[in-house]
């Protein structure tokens, strides 16, 4: 992710040359696709979403924000981040859907993630998690959305909310945690979400 030409692409981008498009794209492919494949990683091997398919519908869901200006590589992941979350979490809804009462779209966390959340999850039930996080606070549901949905590392997540480290790494850490409880809570019946923490 730390390739000096991505902010220089992404400036010339926002102010209007559209062939620093087609110059991005090969330096943050790479990094999107792993990104999608491990956020895409299903219980079911006829799971129908495909990581390029992910990456895909993200970069052309960023490319047609031209009112959005991404001044770097972490808000570029950042914004790609929020876009994957959006893609998988409809993918999600399609599925349940058409398969009322079968199984449900699951997700895979990694090792730092699943230290404090269930390994194995349902998207629809993490979704609805965060969403009652953002009530509760906007920054630390953004901040588990860029390290989750996102894959940004602490010092990437700082920048890209414009946070010390520490902050990010409290917040993190409190997060896993009130996401632990609430992911339990909602798959014993779903008992109203409470704070666990004071105000950013």
């Amino acid at each position: 992710m730390a390739h000096p030409d991505v902010t220089k692409l992404l400036a010339a981008w926002s102010d209007g040359d559209s062939t620093a498009l087609d110059l991005l794209l090969p330096l943050v492919y790479a990094d999107l696709r792993r990104i999608a494949g491990r956020q895409i990683k299903a219980e079911r091997r006829d799971h129908t979403l495909s990581a390029t398919a992910v990456v895909h519908e993200a970069y052309l869901r960023l490319v047609g924000q031209r009112q959005v200006r991404l001044e770097d590589r972490a808000q570029f992941f950042a914004a790609a981040a929020t876009q994957m979350r959006r893609i998988l979490v409809d993918h999600a809804r399609r599925r349940a859907a058409a398969k009322r009462g079968g199984p449900d779209v699951r997700v895979t966390l990694d090792e730092e993630v699943a230290a404090e959340i269930a390994r194995d999850l349902d998207l629809l039930s993490l979704d609805q998690a965060l969403e009652e996080l953002t009530v509760l606070d906007p920054r630390v549901a953004r901040i588990v959305e860029l390290r989750f949905f996102g894959g940004l590392s602490l010092d990437d997540t700082a920048l890209a909310l414009d946070v010390s480290r520490r902050t990010v790494a409290r917040e993190w850490a409190l997060a896993r945690s009130w996401l632990h409880k609430r992911l339990e809570a909602l798959r014993d019946g779903g008992a109203p979400a409470t704070p666990a923490f004071g105000p950013s």
